[in-house]
C-alpha cells in the first residue's frame, strides 16, 4: 500500500508519519510525504527526534507534493493529510483516486523553541498510536468502505 502523508510544509508532522509508517510498517506499506507549500528543509526537531527513536533520517527531504502528481510518480492507495491547512485545501487528484483521511496534529514547530522537545514528543505519540492503529488493519480482508470508515476514525485517536 503507497501513502502520501500531506501537511502545508512537510517539515515536521508530514515527516514523523512518513518515517513511523515506513520503518514499523516493514514493507507492508511504503510512505511519502509532502507539502503544499513546502518548507525547504525538515525541521532540525524532526530529524534530532527521530533519530534518537532510531529512524534513519538520511533520506528525509521537505518537497513539494507536484512530485507526486508526475506521471512517473508511484500510484498512492491513501493520502493522509496530517494538518488543519492542508485538510481544507484542494488536492490533486491521483490516478487511481487514493482513499483520503485527515489526521490533524498541532504543529509542534508553531511552538516556542524552548517548547520544541515536548511538542515534538506529543505529535510523535500521536502519529505513533496512529500509525500503530493502521498497520493493524487487516488490509486484504477489508472492503474499500470499510477500510476508508477505519482510516477515518482512526485519525480521532488521541
Amino acid at each position: 500500500m503507497n501513502i502520501l502523508v500531506l501537511c502545508t510544509g512537510n517539515s515536521a508532522r508530514s515527516i514523523l508519519l512518513e518515517s513511523l509508517l515506513n520503518t514499523r510498517g516493514a514493507g507492508r506499506v511504503t510512505a511519502y510525504s509532502a507539502g503544499s507549500r513546502p518548507a525547504g528543509k525538515v525541521h532540525p526537531q524532526s530529524l534530532r527526534l527521530l533519530a534518537a527513536k532510531g529512524h534513519d533520517t538520511s533520506g528525509a527531504r521537505s518537497k513539494s507534493w507536484d512530485e507526486f502528481g508526475a506521471a512517473d510518480a508511484p500510484v498512492m492507495d491513501l493520502v493522509i493529510t496530517v494538518c488543519g491547512s492542508a485538510a481544507g485545501e484542494e488536492c490533486p487528484m491521483w490516478p487511481g483516486a487514493p482513499l483520503r483521511a485527515h489526521w490533524g496534529v498541532e504543529d509542534p514547530a508553531a511552538a516556542a523553541e524552548a517548547d520544541w522537545e515536548s511538542a515534538f514528543e506529543t505529535a510523535y505519540a500521536r502519529l505513533a498510536k496512529r500509525a500503530e492503529a493502521l498497520l493493524n488493519l487487516p488490509f486484504d480482508d477489508l472492503s474499500r468502505e470499510e477500510l476508508a470508515a477505519q482510516v477515518k476514525a482512526i485519525g480521532t485517536l488521541e
